[in-house]
């Protein structure tokens, strides 16, 4: 058990009601979130976005200050690694690792497979019957063992497979389920396990986060992967959520259930993205529920990791996805921490406690 479960539930109750009071947070603003979490047995981690990365010594200095934990935004894609077939590209995907690993920092693999993104030689073979079912199956195994054997040792978790199930909490229709059949699911963590033996194999997946239809599809997935002895071993909620939306319910039973099945869970992607412009009161809506989740996956047994998807509204893809929508992070525009950062650090230091 993490040092701080055995009296988690105290403190943590009294940093939600911080949050809600910004005049009272935990001072420690030069210490950096990765500070505030070192104590607590989860860590704290962000997507890259290495375009900015390597053209920003603000944003990349702010990783290394802030975070213990990185995954790459986009760059280890199954579109951005082999966009001519056979021929792979991991120079940008190795810069990452190669710079978490000189700073201390964990690096998730996203993602082995997602129905995005895919390489147009792919889609276009599938497409004009070109590629078929059997030599689909070739394909995906030879990614999987390209991509997670390159990576081999240097990943402590991979999202395997990335929305597999729609909003009808059914298996996503995608050029995969049709020409394989679900079985696929099972092969690729198959797969997977045989490329690199000691990463965490996750499912991933958006509106998971509570007890819901969705979710439930998932804890039935796993229960029949488990009794076929596949290994997957983590499950990841990713934690998009918005201010004009409901609080998702019973956050913390969801990821409760999903541990009494054997697995470890995270927050892989969190943000939490307003209507614009922004005013106070969005800001403290933006901040309980960063605040919320993080207390969930403090008060969890097997929760290991808290990563938002990028941290700066500079950065963000909200933006160029919901018309109207954006200041999603816990930084604005200019780098400047809004109240979900300190709501953020005021949780994990009460939870270190």
């Amino acid at each position: 058990m993490k040092v701080t479960r055995a009296v988690a539930g105290t403190a943590i109750a009294a940093a939600l009601l911080l949050t809600l009071n910004p005049t009272s947070a935990v001072a420690a603003a030069d210490t950096g979130l990765r500070d505030a979490a070192k104590h607590t047995g989860v860590r704290i981690g962000t997507a890259v976005d290495m375009a900015a990365f390597n053209a920003d010594t603000t944003y990349r200095d702010a990783i290394n200050r802030e975070f213990n934990s990185v995954v790459a935004e986009n760059v280890m894609k199954w579109g951005e690694i082999e966009k001519e077939r056979g021929v792979l590209n991991f120079a940008a995907a190795d810069q990452l690792v190669d710079s978490a690993r000189a700073n201390g920092q964990q690096v998730r693999g996203h993602t082995l497979l997602w129905h995005n993104q895919l390489p147009g030689w792919l889609t276009a073979g599938v497409t004009s019957g070109e590629i078929d079912a059997a030599e689909l199956r070739q394909i995906l195994k030879r990614h999987v063992f390209e991509v997670a054997g390159h990576f081999r040792g240097r990943i402590v978790a991979w999202d395997v497979v990335n929305e597999i199930i729609d909003d009808n909490a059914q298996l996503r229709d995608t050029i995969f389920l049709r020409l394989l059949g679900p079985g696929y699911i099972a092969d690729m963590f198959r797969w997977a396990h045989q490329a690199d033996p000691k990463a965490k194999l996750y499912l991933n997946d958006y509106n998971v986060e509570g007890i819901n239809a969705k979710s439930t599809a998932y804890y039935d997935l796993v229960k029949q992967l488990k009794a076929d002895r596949v290994p997957v071993h983590g499950f990841g909620i990713q934690g998009h959520l918005g201010v004009q939306y409901p609080f998702p319910n019973n956050v913390l039973d969801n990821v409760r259930r999903f541990e009494k099945l054997g697995l470890d869970t995270a927050f892989t992607e969190v943000d939490v993205r307003m209507p614009m412009p922004p005013d106070a009161t969005k800001l403290q809506a933006q901040a309980y529920a960063y605040s919320a989740l993080l207390q969930a996956c403090l008060l969890a047994q097997r929760c290991v990791s808290f990563t938002v998807w990028g941290f700066t509204d500079k950065y963000s893809w909200v933006p160029g996805v919901f018309n109207g929508q954006g200041a999603a992070n816990l930084l604005d525009e200019n780098f400047i921490p809004k109240l979900a950062y300190d709501a953020v650090k005021t949780t994990f230091t009460l939870g270190g406690r």
